[in-house]
């Protein structure tokens, strides 16, 4: 009973840190552009404002920038270069306090000039959210990209509000291909069938993709034969909820500003899981691959991904899938998607558990699929088990551990700039994830069987 009471007093310590996590504005400064005068842009969301060189925007759908936290974006001549966490006093010129923080971030590396990438077809894969898809189809078309197309896949529709959509606002610009059985991966399969491009890129309807998104996806397939895969770079389109926040807070979706080769002929010395840690590659919102070596390898299993049983890991499997062909994979940061983070506590549970049952999903389908890689699997079992303890801990403050935090406050207002951890990871969220880790094994058997009763196989 003791025990129980604990537990609920925890549960409510945990809500009431949670609930008081403050929006945060999310905004984008350029340090290469500006000819030293203040200038602004067109009024309202799109306003940007410049002076002395630098030009401050606001971040996709956001207000131009105020007093109070923001969650910068720094880019240098258009390059993404990194993010800060800044705090605008009131009544102080939000562009000036902005650039002396940004001014701080380490010199990057100048990049070569990229070659022209080959052509490409992005696959939106979308299922009853139009007006979400319609804010990404936008930003899909508005890439400087010379050779490209846009497959959208209605996936498991129930009413025709896609298709129309489709169909009315952009014609001939987007194709439109309906996938009657439900499925992440099954979806994402379609669309790879029905693609024409080089390279195929996915993404997802809840983004706004950066105008050089897809041009710098898909340059380094064309520096490197030997390319499977790339993956770029995602950043939050708002940090307005608590849910939004923390998550963010604890990492997003980013893999850091530093582009990175991964060689299965070249094993990183830094990643002794290799290939099975897929989730530090990239994300299924921001990848691509040579389509070719995508249809080579039968594309996604079709018993993994949101909408199965086993809920997530397609992504996870076609990294590692691409991987173990001898294929390389690149992660990109120059190639930016603004990410839609889910939006209440519910929706955090629901994707600790997905994420979890996905990790392990995806790595049964890889050892079902692809039984030889089974001596390489099991010679990382300890380590993967010292991982996925790291990887569900109750994640502590950057100020200190979890239980300190709470006594003191600490963090508790302060506002979630990427993996900078000032807000306690809720043991609640750490639980779920292990029990979906549990789960996800028994949830791929069950997605593989309802396959069969459909007349699906999974690969």
């Amino acid at each position: 009973m003791a025990g129980g009471r604990r537990a609920r007093q925890e549960t409510r310590r945990e809500m009431e840190r949670f609930l008081s996590i403050g929006p945060v504005q999310v905004a984008e400064l350029d340090l290469g552009t500006g000819t030293g005068e203040r200038t602004g842009g067109p009024g309202g969301a799109e306003r940007a404002e410049s002076v002395r060189g630098v030009e401050l925007r606001p971040g996709p759908g956001s207000a131009p920038v105020t007093s109070g936290a923001v969650f910068l974006l720094v880019r240098r001549a258009g390059r993404p270069i990194g993010t800060v966490l800044g705090q605008v006093p009131d009544g102080a010129d939000p562009v000036e306090v902005l650039a002396c923080l940004a001014r701080e971030l380490p010199p990057q590396a100048s990049s070569e000039p990229s070659p022209v990438p080959p052509s490409a077809s992005v696959v939106v894969a979308t299922r009853e959210r139009a007006g979400q898809l319609a804010r990404a189809l936008d930003s899909l078309l508005a890439q400087d990209h010379p050779d490209f197309e846009i497959v959208v896949v209605d996936n498991a529709p129930m009413t025709e509000e896609t298709r129309e959509l489709v169909e009315r606002k952009y014609g001939e610009r987007v194709r439109y291909v309906c996938e009657p059985a439900p499925g992440l991966a099954i979806a994402h399969n379609r669309g790879l069938a029905a693609v024409r491009g080089r390279v195929v890129a996915f993404t997802d309807d809840d983004v706004v993709a950066d105008p050089r998104w897809l041009t710098e996806l898909t340059a380094p397939f064309a520096a490197d034969p030997g390319l499977g895969c790339a993956t770029g770079l995602i950043l939050p389109a708002r940090l307005r909820t608590p849910a939004q926040v923390l998550l963010e807070s604890h990492g997003g979706f980013a893999k850091g500003f530093t582009p990175r080769t991964y060689d299965p002929a070249h094993p990183p010395a830094d990643e002794p899981l290799f290939p099975f840690t897929a989730g530090r590659f990239g994300s299924g919102a921001n990848m691509a691959f040579r389509t070719a070596v995508l249809r080579s390898v039968g594309g996604f299993d079709p018993a993994t991904g949101a909408g199965t049983r086993a809920r997530g890991g397609d992504d996870l499997y076609g990294f590692v899938r691409v991987l173990a062909e001898g294929r390389r994979l690149r992660y990109t940061p120059s190639a930016l998607v603004w990410h839609h983070h889910r939006e209440t506590w519910r929706d955090l549970e629901t994707q600790a558990y997905g994420y979890g049952a996905g990790l392990t999903a995806y790595l049964t389908a890889i050892l079902v699929n692809r039984p030889a890689l089974l001596p390489a699997f099991l010679a990382r079992v300890p380590g993967g088990l010292a991982h996925a303890r790291r990887l569900t801990a109750v994640r502590a403050t950057a100020a200190g551990d979890t239980e300190a935090a709470a006594e003191t406050g600490a963090g508790a207002a302060a506002p979630g700039g990427h993996d900078s951890r000032t807000h306690p990871w809720p043991r609640r969220l750490s639980r779920l994830q292990r029990r979906g880790m549990l789960y996800g094994p028994v949830g791929y058997l069950r997605a593989r069987r309802a396959l069969r009763t459909v007349g699906l196989e999974a690969r």
